[in-house]
């Protein structure tokens, strides 16, 4: 629902409204995050939020909502009172004359997206799963790539918010602007999100072409493969000069999905079965993994399938890992990229999961990493239960080098200091913050370290 997707998992017993239910601890998916809160809550309405917000305030705790855990940072992370989704969820409004949809924040991605094709509708973009909530997705900034069409917190026209003092905003560009821009991303900073507001469109057809690339013609292309394309993306193998691209582009149809043999053979039992295996060997015996790489990036043909838009974005990721990911300014991105692959070749590193490229046009939300600049985003995973420090903080330095922005649910150690240089709207958000949040109900120490006290 609010804040963040970054824990989900175990509640307390009983727990189904009231604001004393007794809380079990809890961790996000990759393992990264456990936190014990005092207590927790899954209200089913505004109301209910409003009052459970209320009375942990007159108790002193602080307050945080989890999603379905797929952000790899303790952004929801509390020791106050948890607030769960699983309650606040569904479908409120859908308004075909405005081209809108108003949905619970705690409704998981995948459940909105099946009402909305229900419906004959769609969002233009979205990333490239959907197990989480909406709330949770929006708020730590969740994108997939693109050419004109930005991440999904981009695509919010209302939304409702929970205030510190258990005020209910409505939020809009018409009423309450200014926490409007804000809250569309907010890190769960500015109070708890009940429901969001989308843009969607007459439900479309995407053709998705995926084939092998080298990575020689593959950033010798770049700039017009992501130009020509209205969305494109690349996955690189480390230790191969193998990468794996994909395109999508708006189709006239007829509907042309993947057969069901055919999507199991790659989708389950090589991208997620097999791929599985090989990680599990390559943690085990790190030397393997570059011939496993090299395995890797020939083991998927090329292949084009049209399909509805939300079976063409997504694809199910079943192999645990965790990620860091940086939004760097789309000129300097290949030359980061380039050094990146040097590093990785004459270190000692080894790594057994495809470094992914993406893109997004520039956006006007004040702590979105694509705000005010054309984006690439460049993101680097590692099996989970294998080293990743040295190799991720190597990627940073690169990273931050040329002006690169850490998404806020991906692991980083960027603080207040260097993210307010790198968002020239970073005073503006804080302001708000201090406006609708003086007492900090919704701080914990990972807001404290990237937005500062």
């Amino acid at each position: 629902m609010a804040v963040s997707d970054a824990v989900g998992g175990s509640g307390g017993r009983g727990g189904r409204g009231g604001p004393g239910a007794a809380a079990r601890p809890w961790r996000n998916w990759a393992g990264t995050v456990t936190a014990r809160p005092a207590r927790s809550v899954a209200p089913a309405s505004t109301e209910e939020l409003a009052a459970a917000v209320r009375a942990a305030a007159a108790d002193g705790l602080t307050v945080k909502a989890a999603g379905t855990g797929h952000s790899f940072t303790p952004a929801a992370a509390t020791d106050g009172l948890l607030v769960r989704p699983e309650r606040l969820t569904g479908v409120r409004a859908v308004d075909r004359a405005a081209g809108t949809v108003t949905v619970a924040a705690g409704t998981p991605l995948r459940h909105l997206n099946e009402t909305l094709s229900a419906y004959g509708l769609s969002l233009t973009n979205m990333g490239d799963i959907m197990a989480q909530t909406v709330s949770g997705a929006t708020s730590t900034g969740t994108h997939g790539t693109g050419r004109d069409s930005a991440s999904l917190a981009a695509q919010i026209t209302a939304l409702e918010l929970v205030t510190a003092d258990g005020t209910v905003l409505t939020c809009s560009a018409e009423e309450n602007p200014d926490v409007f821009a804000a809250a569309r991303l907010g890190l769960g900073a500015l109070g708890v999100i009940s429901e969001l507001t989308f843009a969607v469109e007459p439900e479309f057809l995407l053709t998705a072409r995926e084939e092998p690339m080298r990575y020689a013609e593959v950033t010798a292309r770049f700039d017009e493969l992501a130009a020509e394309n209205e969305h494109f993306e690349f996955y690189w193998f480390p230790h191969t000069g193998n990468c794996r691209t994909k395109r999508n582009n708006r189709s006239q149809g007829p509907a042309a999905p993947l057969g069901r043999v055919g999507g199991w053979l790659e989708d389950e039992l090589l991208s997620n079965g097999a791929f599985h295996v090989a990680c599990a060997v390559g943690r085990a015996a790190p030397a393997a993994i570059p011939r496993l790489a090299r395995l890797a990036g020939r083991a998927l043909s090329a292949r084009t399938y049209t399909d509805i838009p939300y079976k063409v974005f997504t694809s199910p990721r079943r192999v645990r890992f965790v990620e860091m990911e940086y939004a760097l300014p789309r000129a300097a991105a290949l030359a980061a990229l380039g050094e990146l692959k040097a590093l990785v070749e004459r270190s000692d590193f080894r790594v057994s999961f495809p470094v992914e490229v993406r893109t997004a046009p520039a956006d006007d939300i004040p702590l979105s990493t694509a705000s005010g600049r054309d984006t690439v985003y460049i993101a680097v995973h590692m099996y989970r239960g294998t080293p990743y420090q040295a190799y991720f903080a190597a990627t940073e330095r690169i990273m931050t080098a040329y002006d690169g922005r850490p998404h806020w649910g991906k692991l980083h150690t960027r603080d207040a200091a260097q993210l307010g240089d790198a968002y020239p709207r970073f005073a503006e958000f804080a302001a708000v913050r201090d406006r609708l949040d003086p007492e900090r109900r919704f701080a914990n120490p990972y807001l404290r370290r990237v937005l500062g006290d």
